[in-house]
């Protein structure tokens, strides 16, 4: 049974769920994509996502016609396996149709591509076994790109992200829920006098880039909050 974190765009609220591995996943409708698939190879017991990436999910599943394999969807910072800003670990992206015929995955990727649905489709050129698409939002911090700044008050997915991270340093957030608070603040102040970076309590570029080099791949703590 996984506990799913889902950040509802249109509330601007964080919902949770429990379904099963078998079951779709919250928003998901006709079953086309249940929680094992969007889990992938992460063992976490908790996962989130948003409920217009779930929308965008239903929207070119019907667009295509029929199933559409997934290769990786959810991944948290500390299981790694992505970049250090992926929008994987936002939950709001997916690598699909790896077991497609060249010409059927082209296919997917011409529907991706022309759909209107998702935020970003990668060149073909860059993934020529898989189909990347994903639904991530908010202005990056970095010129860069990645994800968007966060302060006190902020919710969302990116906030879950920067809490995972902090609780795995040992910087405690008192919860896994997407929110923003005083405790979370007061976590990023801390982690960044530790870094020796401005500590203003908001999640910039610098601070951002930090905490993923710090995380992504090392594995969770005792401090880690399953």
């Amino acid at each position: 049974m996984a506990k799913i974190l889902v950040f509802n765009n249109d509330t601007d609220r964080m919902e949770t769920y429990y379904r099963g591995e078998s079951e779709p996943m919250p928003y998901n409708t006709n079953n086309t994509l249940k929680v094992r698939e969007f889990r992938g190879s992460s063992k976490s017991n908790i996962l989130w996502t948003t409920k217009r990436c779930m929308q965008s999910w239903n929207s070119q599943r019907y667009i295509f016609g029929g199933p559409i394999p997934v290769g990786f969807a959810f991944k948290r910072p500390y299981e790694g396996g992505h970049g250090n800003q992926s929008q994987h670990y936002a939950g709001v992206a997916f690598d699909v149709g790896q077991t497609l015929s060249t010409a059927t995955r082209r296919q997917l990727w011409n529907s991706a591509n022309n759909s209107g649905v998702w935020y970003y489709v990668e060149p073909i050129t860059l993934t020529p076994t898989w189909v990347h698409f994903d639904k991530r939002f908010g202005k990056p911090a970095c010129s860069s790109g990645g994800y968007p700044t966060l302060r006190r008050g902020s919710l969302s997915n990116y906030v879950l992200i920067a809490q995972d991270d902090l609780n795995t340093l040992g910087y405690r957030t008192n919860g896994l829920d997407g929110i923003f608070g005083s405790a979370t603040q007061n976590a990023v102040i801390n982690y960044q006098r530790s870094k020796g970076l401005t500590s203003d309590g908001i999640i910039g570029c610098n601070t951002w880039r930090a905490l993923q080099e710090d995380v992504v791949g090392t594995g969770k703590t005792s401090t880690t909050i399953n």
